[in-house]
């Protein structure tokens, strides 16, 4: 009696083809908008976030449900990216999606190079050392929305923790991320 192996992989069903991360002050009207409306023209379905989520420096659910329902990500780091908790919390979210799910991230290094994204150097680190000290001490509305979001009364040692633990969070994804393979892109729209 012969006997036959049938092997059957579940493959998820993505509502996006690709989400775009970006930092709109730095790359969306060089970079961002015509790739954007590029995929689109193919009739590649692409998730660009709104620049409301950058003014109230964090994400919510659906921006995260978002990203996990992309089947690609394509992150363009610029000078500025890493001054915005926003995009940052995106990264984290979005490594965690290319680790743990049938996901594939690319960046694009648009005016900076992968090393300053993986040390933190350059003009990405200047952004990145200031958003850090924001953080620190926390002002912003992520601190404000972060005190009164959860069910236990927390104490300083608590928020101080968490801060060491996004910052921590932050950096490793940076890192990770600039170690994919990517593009590496010089602005030359504007001169």
């Amino acid at each position: 009696m012969a006997s036959s192996t049938s092997t059957s992989s579940i493959q998820k069903s993505f509502k996006y083809d690709v989400f775009l991360s970006f930092r709109g002050e730095d790359t969306l009207a060089t970079f961002v908008d015509p790739l954007y409306h590029a995929l689109l023209e193919k009739g590649i379905t692409t998730y660009k976030a709104d620049e409301k989520f950058e003014k109230e420096g964090r994400i919510d659910d659906q921006l995260i449900r978002s990203i996990q329902d992309s089947r690609f990500h394509i992150v363009v780091f610029s000078k500025n990216y890493a001054s915005s908790s926003c995009c940052l919390d995106e990264l984290v979210e979005i490594i965690k999606c290319q680790k743990t799910a049938e996901q594939t991230t690319y960046p694009v290094f648009f005016d900076v190079e992968p090393t300053e994204v993986s040390n933190q150097s350059g003009p990405v680190g200047e952004a990145f050392a200031k958003l850090v000290a924001k953080h620190e001490k926390g002002s912003g509305m992520f601190s404000f929305f972060n005190l009164f979001t959860r069910k236990r009364k927390r104490t300083s040692e608590d928020v101080d923790q968490e801060k060491e633990d996004n910052v921590g969070r932050w950096r490793d994804a940076l890192k990770e991320a600039a170690c994919l393979t990517g593009m590496e892109l010089k602005n030359t729209f504007n001169g």
